[in-house]
């Protein structure tokens, strides 16, 4: 059984030798060519809960004495100073926006873009 013949723009084609004839493409934007203000809000990864140990045992310490806040004052007092810690170290990490090393969120990047705006004209 003989080889089908088949016409030359087909062998060209199927060798890749159409596209080296080809013209680079023309390059088109549509909108300007400048960083925009703000980023897409993307889904912060939840942070680890803080405090979870101290709160179930003040709340064990409480139904072992019918939630009297007098015989628990101990376990209250340590979770409320858990507490404090957590949003001192919070509030310590989101000043220190600048300073991180890691990728900084989405919120975070926007919240240097309102700060340091992109120049969009000339003065």
């Amino acid at each position: 059984m003989a080889a089908p013949v088949y016409p030359a723009w087909v062998i060209r084609w199927v060798s890749g030798q159409w596209r080296q004839k080809k013209r680079p493409p023309v390059l088109r934007s549509t909108r300007p060519l400048v960083l925009a203000n703000k980023v897409a809000n993307r889904r912060e990864q939840a942070g680890e809960a803080m405090c979870i140990t101290e709160m179930s045992v003040m709340m064990a310490c409480w139904k072992q004495n019918d939630f009297n806040d007098t015989a628990c004052a101990e376990e209250i007092r340590m979770f409320h100073d858990c507490v404090a810690k957590a949003e001192k170290e919070r509030k310590n990490q989101n000043e220190d926006i600048l300073s991180s090393r890691e990728n900084l969120t989405s919120s975070k990047v926007n919240t240097l873009l309102r700060r340091f705006p992109q120049i969009t004209r000339y003065v």
